[in-house]
């Protein structure tokens, strides 16, 4: 059984990174950056790896992606740059993902500085929320001379990122090398400070020219069916923190995770690495239908972990207070939506149950900022321009499933976009 922190994927050695750099056909109009949602020049990135020159290279990175580091070891880059490399139908795609990660690592090593912020605008900027779109959108606001302020409710900034990626896949001390570099800057963070409770929006609004909603979402949801109660019903996100900063956390032997999504393997293999023998993750649809990566699917399937398809949990019971079982029935999807097949239940025996079936919305917040919003998504137009004209948002809090894609890439390009569309009208250029 691998130990919790023992990484997903270990880093290429010097005579591969040349190898790998060395294949890179350099081609014109590169279909690998077409396919990056920030558009990094892949091509140019690993021509300087390959030339020596790690500064450049790591540049050339962190330009066009602020949050490189992470994306380097959580991308999917099958379903990205590396799936869209002109290697793939023929032959071994360029590891465009590790030889992002070894530029990057360079630069984390040597302490180069990259970047720096711009002349002074007089302009000020508050962004609630210090995740990757948050971070994203600090360093790009910062570099064109505005002051920057984020608030931030956890004790470390990062969001996602820091607290809730498996250590074996994102050690959080990648993530808050990110946000350092931010703070280089001269941005500020101000962490342990939650909206709405420590500090006013109004009061936001009031003393700054512009604001980012970047808070991302809330905890996972209760499934809604008796014994939720008993002591062992957990929420992923929650297991998924105590895990990687090293907080006590009870498995058990017979772990069933509800959910389909990233965090849902995520939540599985942290219980197989904590040392649950048995993990079962229970989706209500089928294989088809799974949300998560099929990158993560199959490294779940490689750590052991097992599924169940067309399977909804309808009571949890226990002894003394604790988790002793889960009730599952059999769902038909032949209407578009999961629904019960009568007379089809079975009970399996469980040590603990953890809820991995998506994340609440913060509506409270947008209601604060008079920002309307969709069943708790801003409604944004092209600039990401909420309805409150100086009131933004991006990263998690506009997801909207089937028409964007949760991840740190992304987040990391809404976070420049916002950024450029609040430079524009702070100088008044196209308003």
């Amino acid at each position: 059984m691998a130990h919790l922190g023992s990484p997903v994927a270990q880093p290429l050695s010097r005579m591969e990174v040349m190898l790998e750099a060395n294949r890179c056909l350099d081609c014109y109009d590169a279909p690998c950056i077409a396919a990056c949602p920030t558009s990094i020049d892949i091509p140019s990135f690993i021509k300087k790896i390959a030339t020596g020159n790690m500064t450049g290279s790591a540049r050339t990175i962190l330009e066009a992606n602020p949050l490189g580091a992470s994306c380097a070891r959580v991308c999917p880059t099958a379903e990205l740059c590396e799936g869209a490399c002109v290697y793939h139908d023929d032959a071994t795609p360029i590891r465009i993902g590790d030889l992002q990660r070894y530029a990057i690592d360079w630069l984390m090593a040597n302490d180069r500085e990259l970047f720096t912020a711009g002349p002074s605008t007089g302009k000020r900027v508050a962004i609630v929320g210090a995740g990757p779109a948050g971070l994203s959108a600090a360093r790009e606001l910062a570099r064109a001379g505005h002051a920057v302020t984020i608030f931030e409710r956890r004790a470390e900034a990062g969001g996602l990122n820091t607290y809730g990626i498996v250590p074996f896949r994102l050690p959080a001390d990648i993530a808050l090398w990110e946000a350092a570099q931010v703070v280089r800057l001269g941005v500020e963070i101000r962490t342990g400070i939650e909206v709405g409770a420590d500090i006013a929006p109004d009061t936001i609004l009031a003393d700054y020219d512009a604001v980012i909603l970047a808070f991302g979402m809330g905890s996972v949801p209760q499934l809604g069916i008796p014994g939720e109660e008993l002591r062992g019903v957990d929420d992923a996100l929650d297991v998924i923190e105590r895990a990687k900063f090293g907080r006590p956390v009870a498995v058990g032997q017979h772990v069933a995770v509800i959910g389909a999504g990233n965090t849902a393997i995520d939540a599985a293999t942290t219980a197989h690495r904590l040392g649950a023998e048995f993990v079962t993750m229970w989706y209500r649809r089928g294989e088809a239908e799974m949300t998560a990566y099929p990158f993560e699917v199959e490294f779940a399937r490689a750590e052991g972990i097992a599924f169940r398809f067309y399977r909804l949990p309808v009571r949890i019971e226990g002894v003394g207070g604790e988790v002793r079982s889960v009730t599952f029935a059999q769902t038909t999807t032949a209407s578009g939506v999961p629904v019960v097949v009568p007379g089809t239940e079975e009970t399996v025996r469980v040590d603990s149950v953890i809820r991995a079936i998506g994340q609440t919305k913060l509506t409270g917040i947008f209601d604060a900022f008079g920002v309307r919003h969709d069943r708790g998504i801003a409604v944004v137009d092209d600039a990401l321009r909420t309805t409150n004209p100086r009131v933004y948002a991006a990263g998690d809090c506009i997801f909207r499933s089937g028409l964007t894609d949760a991840m740190v890439v992304v987040a990391a390009q809404q976070g420049k976009t916002v950024a450029a569309s609040i430079d524009r009208a702070l100088r008044g250029v196209g308003v």
